[in-house]
């Protein structure tokens, strides 16, 4: 759905306590978190201004976000 949040709190509701604590641990993982925040902010800024991006960069996006959540998510379970 287009303009849907992504939120790392909607996303993983149930690690919203230990992703804040590795975030404060571990600086890596904290960067991370941010680019994921901050490419979610992107990704959702474009959806609901209806910025025309062509559908190859949009795509991109999309998949950068996932493999990012995917990534945190990995670490998140160790």
């Amino acid at each position: 759905m287009q303009g849907e949040n992504h939120a790392l709190m909607f996303e993983f509701p149930e690690y919203k306590e230990k992703i804040h604590d590795m975030k404060m641990a571990d600086s890596a993982f904290c960067r991370l978190v941010d680019e994921y925040h901050h490419l979610d902010h992107r990704i959702r800024g474009l959806e609901m201004a209806k910025i025309p991006t062509d559908d190859e960069n949009f795509r991109n996006l999309r998949m950068r976000r996932v493999q990012l959540k995917d990534e945190i998510y990995q670490q998140i379970i160790q």
